[in-house]
């Protein structure tokens, strides 16, 4: 297969190092993944605020850049959602591009047939599964499944897991105090767990919390899931 990294707009400018853990961990896997630098924004947060023209020149970007690929591997649910539910719906003729696109743990089970990817993290860790994977890509169980596969590690369960964190982009801003509200009850339930570790297919949804974690001085650090899975003994995260 020709695999493509789609890496979004927050990973490259503020994660970059788990664009780096997914190489590693595709790599690892026995699959060369392409960078195409002519990818820019999904158009997600255009599309969100009412710029829609604006968001269609991105949509078309996209499936023009990406269009010579087998399959667009993403870390970010959030974006993977906007890309394959609204770009046919903004524009009909990219829907083949994004029928290939797959967020990391879809990417994984479904179409690598892989659970057990060789990662070492021995620690104790949460899962919070964001709005986007749960409610648009229902992705399911399937990053808990490759989490559980994990060596050393001590999964543990988020109770409320599948409530908001109170992020979801410009709501935040938008709404701020309802965020904060939302997102303050995440961090008790996450604290519930005594958890060293929270992950997360977003790391949207992790900045967010763990900006309240580091104010509530809370000893737990967000880690994405890909450097999850992309960490072994000899190569830790």
């Amino acid at each position: 297969m020709k695999v493509a990294l789609f890496l979004t707009c927050v990973n490259d400018t503020m994660y970059p190092g788990t664009g780096r853990a997914m190489v590693r961990l595709l790599r690892r896997l026995g699959h060369e993944v392409e960078f195409p630098e002519a990818q820019t924004c999904c158009g997600q947060m255009h599309l969100n605020t009412g710029y829609r023209t604006q968001a269609l020149h991105m949509v078309k970007g996209f499936a023009e850049t990406f269009e010579p690929y087998d399959a667009v591997v993403t870390p970010s649910a959030s974006c993977g959602a906007m890309i394959r539910d609204w770009h046919p719906r903004l524009a009909p003729r990219t829907a083949g591009v994004a029928s290939r696109v797959y967020e990391l743990s879809e990417f994984l089970v479904d179409v690598l047939g892989v659970t057990d990817v060789g990662a070492y993290f021995p620690h104790r860790v949460t899962y919070h599964p964001t709005c986007h994977s749960l409610r648009m890509l229902h992705v399911g169980d399937r990053p808990q499944r490759l989490l559980r596969e994990v060596r050393g590690i001590d999964l543990v369960d988020l109770p409320d897991a599948r409530e908001c964190c109170g992020f979801g982009g410009t709501f935040a801003l938008k709404n701020s105090e309802v965020s904060a509200a939302m997102c303050a009850d995440k961090v008790t339930a996450v604290r519930e767990t005594k958890a060293e570790v929270l992950c997360a297919a977003d790391n949207s949804c992790l900045m967010h919390i763990g900006g309240a974690l580091s104010r509530t001085r809370a000893p737990v650090r967000t880690v994405h899931l890909a450097e999850i899975l992309a960490s072994t003994e000899e190569d830790p995260s």
